[in-house]
């Protein structure tokens, strides 16, 4: 299209478009399958609204390009057909409804089921065959297995027919810049929604938007505008991304290397596996991709870095996760002290206009209160600008369905993740449409036991092609017992595996010849490894050495992965979990929990950082700082939450939150972290400077107070054991046997000191690692020795 033609439509046209969706109904055919066959089903609103973009349009040609980005023809219609006894009848259903709430369609007795034999498609070529017990074989020939434990199925189908917006065409960048969109023609309906604030004004911005919606376009947009304003050679400007989880920014690092650096700009990811000695290369980045822990860590010391008062651009993703309880405060933090710096930085320099602005872009997976959010990014000049996008405007349509099955009182969990194994054969036979398929299970061992149950209970269909190009890539495998699976169709991704093996088996997923991969829930935050049909298999997880219910924050990223934009106009998410908690999930899908702050639980660690950094210098000032939180602004909201009285009005919330701070300041002063002058101004200690800058929990420093200095060698090693540093190392049941071998085995060498009894905490693992790398005890177990190298990475900055 040319450059500046962009379809515009008058708001007359735009009405004679929009038709009622509800009185659209299409009766479902149920139609046999012959591979030979293809079925016309077509999509009747795409269909309108493609004609009526022909009928607006005076010249076919300029269109043309818009119409093919904007309209696919999906390849399926959603065929809802009734299971009785193996009869199949025909429902009569409205296909897409244009309703406010989700649509749901329940019968009394038998489950709704969509049923889809689709012919093959290009990009993937295998079809399930199904060899399970409780199966019905439909009028067609097809083999279904019975969900007959299964409650009805909760079908909530975006909307199509929206009025027609206008796409902003790549042609708008300027020409230097426009490689790095070079991947499609238009931006999409969200980014075009973002387009105007994000390119040509400098205002903080909040987004909130379904997975799957071009999110990292947006921050690229923010790049691309500083790129504008800023004067050439870009030398003293940077750019940070912070993101929750590494893998999620080694992606990032790995797509922006490429699209930034060959217009001059460098990438460095600093995270908790860079090497001190990186720090210096840093001062080379301009685009810096980080997670809060580590850029907490960083900027403790910023007076001496004057990498931190370059920073110009701050780009958060995830920014949801604020409400972690274990992560969430430090996330705040860090953008509290990015925003204390800019206004400190503009006290000291009295020529105001030398500090350049620095501006806040943040996205965040679809949450409530998105406002609160923008309020807190807000500056004292402008407030943050907030973009709701509703999931109707996924570039691919998601159903997302839930499934309850029945959990016997005496069933442990262990049992119960183990039945659901046997169902995942029927879920993706009535579900992929033959498409790829990704499950999300608890554990790295539940991941392989499931893989292994489905290789066993169903045979893919899979071209000679296919299979010549699996064969490859298991030959390329390190891991045997994948390497079988693989030539199934079946494999399983996680992060104990060798990396070479996670990589081969991420290249033949997304290229579309694996049929089917199980990988562990972490994984949804970061691997982009997106599919047509999402399987949550069980929603209870293993943390810390006991089952809980997934966060709404993990569900959201996991039926997020639902939907390849490429490929697909619809996708399927599946939540597999029992009767008792179903509603959960279905309040849940429907409207996601209000975002809260966690940093009330932490606040004891971050006072001490900010006195450190001379942020915080007296009472007053430490509620200043308060007041730059986003748990200020919750708790004006949400007192309760807080443990606040309901009654209090703004003075007496801020009294409240005051004495917290007094509490943890003399929490902070009995361990002589923090004193007091004459004046009553807060100064940091040198165990208090320790603390902050090496980035040690407060229980840990109160355990160090106990040292005597008359403590053995052993002792001391227990004591670094038994540190809230190594909360994240888990004590796995499959490990058990190395470790016990490890402190006692008279046939072979143990560690220095062993322990009495069984290996049956993670301090007891933490010490065993920690002896066996000092008395240079090789291990054989590749976990181990990742969680070894955790441990001494931690280990050096506690010790």
């Amino acid at each position: 299209a040319p450059e500046k033609e962009v379809l515009q439509l008058s708001l007359g046209e735009r009405d004679k478009i929009s038709f009622q969706h509800e009185n659209l109904k299409v009766v479902s055919s149920f139609l046999s399958f012959d591979e030979n066959k293809t079925r016309g089903v077509i999509d009747f609103s795409q269909q309108l609204q493609n004609k009526a973009l022909i009928e607006n349009s005076d010249d076919e040609s300029v269109h043309s390009t818009l119409r093919k980005s904007l309209f696919k023809k999906s390849d399926n219609m959603h065929k809802t057909t009734e299971f009785k006894a193996g009869s199949v009848d025909v429902k009569e259903i409205g296909t897409y409804l244009n309703t406010s709430e989700n649509m749901k369609e329940m019968t009394k007795e038998g489950f709704l089921r969509n049923n889809h034999h689709a012919p093959i498609t290009k990009d993937s070529d295998f079809t399930l065959h199904s060899v399970n017990n409780e199966e019905i074989v439909s009028e067609n020939g097809i083999k279904i297995q019975s969900f007959s434990n299964a409650s009805a199925i909760l079908d909530m189908t975006g909307t199509t027919g929206r009025k027609l917006e206008i796409l902003r065409a790549v042609t708008e960048i300027p020409t230097q810049f426009r490689s790095i969109f070079k991947e499609f023609p238009y931006f999409n309906y969200a980014q075009s929604k973002a387009f105007d604030d994000l390119l040509y004004t400098d205002r903080n911005f909040v987004i909130c938007a379904p997975t799957g919606s071009g999110k990292t376009v947006m921050f690229e947009l923010a790049i691309t505008r500083l790129l504008m304003e800023a004067p050439l050679p870009w030398l003293n400007i940077k750019v940070v991304y912070m993101a929750p989880i590494k893998a999620l920014c080694s992606q990032r690092f790995n797509d922006w290397k490429e699209k930034f650096g060959p217009i001059g700009l460098t990438c460095k990811e600093l995270t908790g596996d860079t090497l001190m000695d990186d720090l210096f290369e840093i001062h080379h980045a301009d685009i810096i991709i980080t997670t809060p822990e580590k850029w907490d860590s960083m900027t403790r010391r910023w007076r001496d870095n004057s990498i931190v008062q370059l920073v110009r651009l701050f780009l958060i993703d995830e920014v949801h996760i604020i409400k972690d309880e274990s992560r969430g405060a430090t996330l705040e933090v860090v953008v509290s002290r990015m925003k204390t710096i800019q206004s400190s930085l503009w006290r000291l320099l009295e020529k105001h206009d030398t500090v350049p602005p620095l501006r806040f872009v943040a996205v965040s997976a679809t949450i409530p209160n998105t406002q609160d959010i923008a309020e807190w990014l807000s500056d004292s000049k402008m407030p943050a600008v907030c973009l709701k996008i509703d999931e109707d405007q996924r570039p691919v349509k998601l159903r997302k369905i839930v499934l309850g099955f029945p959990c016997s009182d005496n069933q442990t969990e262990f049992k119960f993740d183990l039945t659901l194994n046997y169902k995942i054969a029927s879920i993706i036979q009535t579900y992929s449409e033959q498409k790829p398929t990704l499950v999300f299970c608890a554990t790295r061992k539940g991941v392989q036991q499931a893989a292994s149950v489905l290789a066993k209970d169903a045979k893919f269909l899979l071209s000679i092609e296919q299979k010549q190009r699996l064969q490859g890539f298991a030959n390329s495998l390190k891991d045997s017992k994948l390497r079988d699976l693989l030539t199934y169709g079946v494999a399983y991704h996680h992060a104990g595996m060798e990396m070479s093996d996670r990589k081969t088996i991420e290249g033949a997923f997304t290229v579309g010849d694996l049929p089917v991969l199980f990988t562990t829930s972490t994984l949804a935050m970061g691997v982009n490894l997106p599919a047509h049909l999402v399987v949550i298999k069980s929603t209870m997880h293993y943390v810390g050495g006991v089952f809980q219910e997934y966060s709404e924050t993990d569900i959201l990223q996991m039926i997020g992965r639902a939907g390849r934009p490429q490929f697909d106009t619809t996708a399927t998410a599946v939540i597999m979990t029992r009767c008792s908690t179903r509603e959960r999930y279905i309040q849940m899908l429907n409207g996601a929990d209000i975002i809260e702050s966690s940093l009330h639980r932490h606040l004891v660690e971050h006072l001490n950082a900010e006195i450190v950094l001379h942020t915080v210098t007296d009472v007053s000032v430490a509620l200043e700082w308060i007041r730059s939180t986003f748990l200020y602004i919750r708790a004006l909201k949400n007192p309760t939450h807080y443990g606040f009285s309901s009654g209090l009005d703004k003075v007496g919330i801020e009294e409240k939150l005051q004495e917290l701070c007094l509490k943890n300041l003399n929490d902070l002063s009995s361990f002589d972290l923090v004193r007091m002058d004459e004046a009553n101004n807060f100064k940091p200690t040198d165990t208090g400077r320790l603390m902050a800058w090496y980035y040690i929990a407060f229980d840990t420093v109160k355990q160090f107070f106990t040292i005597k200095g008359t403590e053995t060698l052993n002792e001391l090693i227990t004591m670094i054991s038994n540190c809230s540093e190594f909360v994240d190392v888990k004590l796995r049941t499959n490990e058990k046997k190395i470790l016990n071998t490890l402190n006692k085995d008279k046939d072979k060498i143990t560690i220095r000191f062993p322990m009495e009894g069984k290996i049956k905490t993670r301090e007891m693992k933490v010490n065993c690692l920690i002896q066996a790398q000092l008395g240079c005890i090789p291990i054989q177990d590749f976990t181990l020795t990742q969680d070894t190298g955790r441990i001494f990475r931690n280990g050096l900055r506690v010790t």
